[in-house]
């Protein structure tokens, strides 16, 4: 197969196939699309991408904010591991949800922060299919651009999948256990087992090829870059060296991912007992690491460009053992001011941070041109509740990363006033987006000065 055109470029959709599987390809130079918007703008930037990542429970916040503001800012021990990447983010200080406060519907607060987070707006108070809370802004986003991807957005979790049934005080379990929601009644479930995304991302022929495919591939124990490799090498004569280099790291982090995912099968195999579906790996920081890429995966493809990720539901009693705290994080949020509960929380907060910090690396590795995919990304990574112990919904943990294609100022601690909606924010990452809308759930302006 003949991939280079006679004027040495590469179409941006090529796809390397082999027995029902495809591969689609990163961004190289040689690609037609990128060379002439480079040659039109003086730049090489790729596409915009746009993800939210969720944690629960609240944090410590006597080691959450920063010291000093601006750039002059020192980063606080909850997230030394961020320091490397510094320079490739914000951290937002003001911003709130306040219909994730009851508001007149009583107790449900854990059940309101995930139902608020991407919508702004207030949860119908309701166990039966009766749900209502709003659309939210990773799909206004990808009713906008999703046409331009194979995926129009990915959701994901490291969480059970709940979308019926009674959660928390009353409230459906949809609302809980949910970050996107296509319509106001209609949450998007996120895939949380790494085997079935990778599938959706690499496995994506359609039909009877894509399953008697994958059903070989499996068969024969053969890696997906294996039924694939003839046509990578053909491409790879015709390639300049420094797409090359590219293609080879890309093909390298695919294979790395995937091998990592069949390890975690082999582990659940052996164990008929356990009670996780294979493709999930046992421990929780693989799991959610193996997650990351995958999700760095799709952007660096070009799959999708909108993606939510949701590390764990609020109200989650999951414990961390590996990094000695045997309590759950739900009992610990309700510390009560106890010393030793407060430090246990901590512990969690910088565990969850070290895990942003390997996404940030992996994105920040994966290069568009002169830049990276995280200068040419938009990621919110935060929670619907700051203190835990009293469900508040004000100054939240919210930390912006990546250069939005140039449209953002990273490095910075921004000190917003009290109370600021949340939502203006999402206004004006949909603005940079290219989706001009002028209100957003409880929104009040368009969100200036990041």
């Amino acid at each position: 197969m003949n991939f280079i055109s006679n004027k040495g470029t590469l179409n941006r959709r090529t796809l390397l196939r082999g027995l029902g599987a495809t591969l689609a390809l990163p961004a190289l130079e040689a690609m037609t699309p990128i060379r002439a918007a480079a040659a039109a703008a003086g730049s090489s930037r790729g596409p915009l991408r746009m993800a939210f990542l969720y944690i629960p429970n609240g944090v410590n916040l006597k080691y959450w904010g920063p010291e000093g503001s601006g750039r002059d800012f020192k980063l606080n021990r909850t997230m030394e591991s961020l320091q490397p990447y510094q320079n490739q983010f914000q951290i937002l200080s003001g911003l709130a949800h306040d219909k994730a406060y009851n508001n007149g519907d009583g107790a449900g607060d854990h059940a309101r922060a995930n139902a608020t987070f991407l919508t702004g707006m207030q949860a119908r108070k309701t166990a039966g299919s009766d749900i209502e809370v709003g659309v939210s802004v990773d799909q206004v986003a990808a009713e906008a651009i999703g046409k331009n991807t194979y995926m129009p957005s990915l959701e994901l979790s490291a969480d059970h999948i709940r979308t019926s049934g009674r959660c928390d005080s009353g409230y459906s379990c949809a609302y809980q256990f949910n970050l996107a929601w296509r319509s106001p009644s209609m949450p998007l479930s996120p895939d949380n087992n790494p085997r079935s995304v990778f599938e959706r991302l690499f496995g994506s022929a359609v039909g009877a090829d894509r399953t008697g495919g994958l059903a070989r591939q499996r068969r024969y124990q053969r890696s997906v870059l294996d039924v694939v490799l003839e046509d990578a090498r053909t491409m790879e004569r015709n390639l300049p060296a420094a797409d090359r280099r590219k293609l080879d790291e890309y093909l390298t982090a695919v294979r790395e991912t995937e091998r990592r995912i069949e390890k975690a099968e082999e582990v659940t195999s052996q164990r008929p007992d356990a009670d996780i579906p294979a493709g999930i790996p046992d421990g929780y920081e693989d799991y959610l690491r193996v997650m990351f890429d995958l999700l760095t995966l799709s952007f660096q493809t070009d799959t999708t460009r909108i993606s939510t990720f949701l590390l764990a539901h609020d109200g989650s009693n999951r414990n961390f053992r590996e990094i000695g705290v045997p309590d759950g994080h739900h009992y610990l949020s309700h510390h009560q001011n106890n010393e030793d509960k407060l430090e246990q929380i901590a512990k969690i907060d910088k565990f969850y941070c070290d895990q942003l910090a390997y996404f940030l690396k992996r994105m920040s590795e994966a290069r568009e041109g002169e830049h990276s995919l995280l200068d040419n990304s938009m990621v919110v990574y935060g929670g619907g509740i700051s203190c835990g112990n009293r469900h508040t919904h004000s100054n939240l943990p919210v930390i912006l990363a990546g250069g939005g294609a140039g449209s953002l100022t990273p490095g910075r601690h921004v000190e917003l006033p009290e109370k600021t909606p949340m939502t203006n924010l999402y206004i004006s990452m949909l603005d940079r987006m290219g989706v001009e809308i002028d209100e957003f759930g409880d929104s009040t302006g368009k969100l200036e000065g990041i």
